[in-house]
């Protein structure tokens, strides 16, 4: 092992010339040998991010054909010339499943080997060896079989899979675990204060837009408006009931946002965006209320079109970003899952599509 001291924060694990944490490092050391706090994780399935996705799918579509091998080719190099799973386009990465096959014995996760678990945290800070050149994968969704070795640090972030959900339903809950526990909280500080809030979720029909709309109605809002882009997935959010009412519009137009949010009941007091392509921070702002609070998820938000947007409205909103995490977030978004019928059917739907592409 070389002389490096370990931190709990994976510094020792950074390649890079200057001292930068492993989620902005250019490359980071992948060797299976673990520091005495590290946990070294035989991966199962990646599950990328959806930005980081889309975008590769983009990249890689003609004249309306996806090349899927061209996509999981570049999966493969940026890992390999990486040695971690961080779109250089997007930032963003996802977070993975594996079983614990070593640990160090100075590691305060709590796992013991034999352990299957879902990392917690991003993929963007993860040393990744991929072993198997994805050959399992057909590149056409967002879940990846894949056979490799993952390392987990000392403040890394890692959840046992429950034994009575199917796994790839539990992966894609605790992909997006922080949004609907960050929701939450800052919908249950509207409650205390006295206000039950309209709460407007941008995207409401994904993944973290359905259980975000669960947890703000558990949560106390007064009234949810989901907004999504087109009528297939209007009916499949009205079929789930998850909102008191659904809209379809752009959320890159910010008129039209603002004002299909208008008609439903708003403007919003709490506005959580979390689609999947950029261009949507005008929107959401004027989607909100003065004195308001929009919370973006998105990978794809741009913050500084976001902070100058605001500067430039004149909008005295709050704008929070949602990092992923919220203790116990995991096992509330497990638990919005298992209590409520019309998220399940959501994400089991959307499992469905994702087999049969």
């Amino acid at each position: 092992m070389a002389a490096r001291t370990s931190d709990p924060t994976g510094l020792h694990r950074v390649l890079d010339d200057g001292v930068v944490l492993p989620q902005a490092a250019q490359r980071l050391d992948t060797r299976a040998e673990l520091w005495p706090d590290e946990v070294r994780i035989r991966v199962e399935k990646l599950n990328l991010d959806a930005a980081s996705f889309r975008q590769l799918e983009r990249k890689h579509t003609l004249y309306g054909e996806t090349d899927a091998g061209a996509v999981r080719a570049e999966v493969l190099e940026i890992v390999a010339s990486r040695g971690k799973m961080q779109n250089p386009v997007t930032g963003s990465g996802g977070m993975l499943i594996g079983t614990v096959e070593e640990v160090g014995p100075e590691s305060p996760l709590g796992l013991t080997v034999g352990d299957r678990v879902a990392t917690l945290v991003s993929l963007t800070l993860t040393p990744l060896v991929i072993e198997d050149a994805l050959a399992r994968w057909d590149g056409r969704g967002e879940q990846v079989p894949c056979d490799g070795y993952a390392v987990l640090f000392g403040r890394s972030i890692a959840a046992v899979i429950p034994d009575d959900l199917p796994t790839d339903l539990s992966l894609s809950v605790m992909d997006v675990c922080g949004a609907p526990a960050l929701t939450a909280r800052v919908v249950e500080g509207y409650v205390g204060a006295g206000t039950a809030p309209v709460v407007a979720v941008i995207g409401g029909g994904g993944k973290s837009g359905s259980l975000s709309l669960a947890a703000a109605r558990r949560a106390g809002a007064g009234r949810t408006i989901g907004v999504v882009p087109v009528d297939r997935e209007a009916e499949l959010l009205r079929g789930a009931a998850l909102a008191d009412e659904v809209v379809v519009a752009d959320a890159r137009n910010p008129v039209a946002l603002r004002d299909a949010v208008a008609a439903a009941g708003g403007p919003a007091d709490v506005t959580v965006v979390c689609v999947d392509v950029p261009g949507c921070e005008g929107g959401a702002i004027l989607a909100t209320a003065e004195r308001g609070t929009v919370i973006f998820f998105s990978m794809a938000t741009s913050f500084s079109a976001a902070a100058l947007g605001a500067e430039g409205l004149a909008a005295d909103v709050t704008m929070l970003v949602g990092n992923g995490y919220v203790p116990g977030h995991a096992a509330y978004a497990l638990e919005l899952l298992r209590s409520d019928t019309g998220v399940r059917s959501l994400f089991e739907g959307r499992l469905e599509h994702e087999a049969t592409r």
